[in-house]
């Protein structure tokens, strides 16, 4: 599974992007169901965040691609997790 973020917005307008691959980690299993969580707690499109507020984009592709949209301040728990994640641990 490959998970993309993509963060645009914030206060310097910045889009950072970061892609993490699951195959041969030991939490593979633990990540995909994360990012499922992530994924059914979003949006099909770009919702309106506040001022200043990160948007974000989230992309799977297992197979087939699929996607989900969320901002700031309104991110659930599985989503703040896998942003934290991605953007740490990803490429």
């Amino acid at each position: 599974m490959r998970i993309t973020v993509t963060r645009t917005g914030g206060f310097g307008g910045l889009t950072r992007r970061a892609t993490l691959d699951t195959a041969g980690r030991p939490d593979a299993a633990e990540v995909a169901a994360l990012a499922d969580r992530a994924l059914r707690e979003g949006l099909s499109e770009a919702p309106l965040g506040v001022p200043d507020g990160f948007h974000y984009e989230l992309d799977v592709e297992d197979g087939s691609a699929r996607s989900s949209h969320f901002a700031d301040p309104k991110l659930t728990e599985a989503q703040a997790e896998l942003v934290r994640k991605v953007l740490k641990e990803g490429a």
